[in-house]
């Protein structure tokens, strides 16, 4: 059944009550439904929200996000008791690159410098020697010395771009995001020919073809602010259709375009399914009921966070 406006109102009413009387602080991503971002006490991208879930000083937090994220925060706050409102709320990036074949693979490398993109499993991250967002994966690796061989996972889209970019020759993973592997590359041209007027603006975990034709590349956040910025008024957005909400909202007069996918859905879109498990009612019983909780090893814990808190030192 489809809340009513009077239901949205008051479910939104409680988790504001809830939040303010447990002092609980509320992050939620991009890629979440509309009603959470604005329920949300900060919506960002993966690197604005590790370093808002890091500056806290709540006692909880409840992460309306992906899994990986809400790991992230409880590596970076240990004492502090961090919710994600449904644990299936996976990543087919973080899914892809299992601890098992990630060691073996890493075998193969081993004078390399390990740098893996955030969206991993704390597994993962405590086997690196340094984590990067798409805000920040440049910056990191430039910061690497030249004479340093590196493994770059789990993205390949992404490391193909940052090689472009920087110039380094790394070893990648073979990961993807399947939501930024299912835009159309016809019904892309096809847009791009009915709008002439209109940029395409792309995440760098967009396949080469796609990054080839946009005008700019950017992470979640850099895109929002390239629209705000702009002279131009109308976008082709390649990426989560969620981010349409906050670019909107910062750039009110202009006029957004969800890239088309392969399959057709309801918004014609690109949308992350993990993303969208997330509901406002579990939002709700989250923080009600104090469940489901990110629960890690204290020794993973503190592994995964040198090369977590090894990030914001660099970048």
């Amino acid at each position: 059944m489809i809340a009513t406006e009077i239901e949205k109102k008051s479910i939104r009413q409680e988790i504001r009550e809830l939040a303010k009387m447990k002092n609980a602080l509320i992050l939620a991503h991009y890629y979440q439904r509309p009603e959470i971002q604005e329920v949300a006490d900060f919506v960002g991208d993966s690197l604005g929200l590790a370093k808002k879930a890091k500056e806290t000083n709540h006692k909880i937090i409840v992460f309306a996000g992906v899994k990986f994220m809400a790991e992230s925060a409880k590596i970076l706050n240990p004492d502090k008791r961090v919710f994600l409102p449904d644990m299936a709320a996976g990543c087919s990036l973080a899914d892809n690159c299992r601890p098992k074949e990630f060691g073996e693979f890493l075998k193969k490398y081993p004078d390399h410098v390990v740098v893996t993109y955030v969206n991993t499993s704390a597994e993962i991250k405590a086997m690196s020697d340094v984590i990067c967002t798409s805000s920040n994966a440049e910056a990191i690796v430039r910061k690497i010395p030249s004479d340093k061989k590196i493994v770059f996972a789990p993205d390949a889209n992404l490391g193909r771009y940052i090689i472009k970019q920087t110039g380094r020759d790394m070893v990648l993973w073979n990961g993807f995001c399947i939501v930024h592997e299912a835009f159309s590359v016809e019904k892309l041209i096809n847009l791009m020919h009915e709008h002439p007027d209109a940029v395409l603006i792309a995440h760098p975990e967009s396949e080469a073809h796609v990054l080839n034709m946009a005008a700019f590349v950017g992470s979640t956040k850099k895109m929002i602010d390239y629209v705000k910025q702009s002279e131009e008024q109308t976008f082709i957005v390649a990426t989560e259709a969620g981010i349409l909400l906050k670019m909107q909202e910062e750039a009110p007069g202009k006029t957004l375009i969800p890239a088309p996918a392969n399959e057709d859905n309801s918004c014609h879109c690109s949308e992350c399914a993990f993303m969208k498990v997330n509901t406002m009612e579990k939002v709700y019983n989250c923080l009600k009921n104090e469940t489901p909780e990110i629960i890690l090893d204290d020794q993973l814990i503190k592994d995964a966070s040198v090369p977590l808190n090894r990030m914001f030192e660099w970048a």
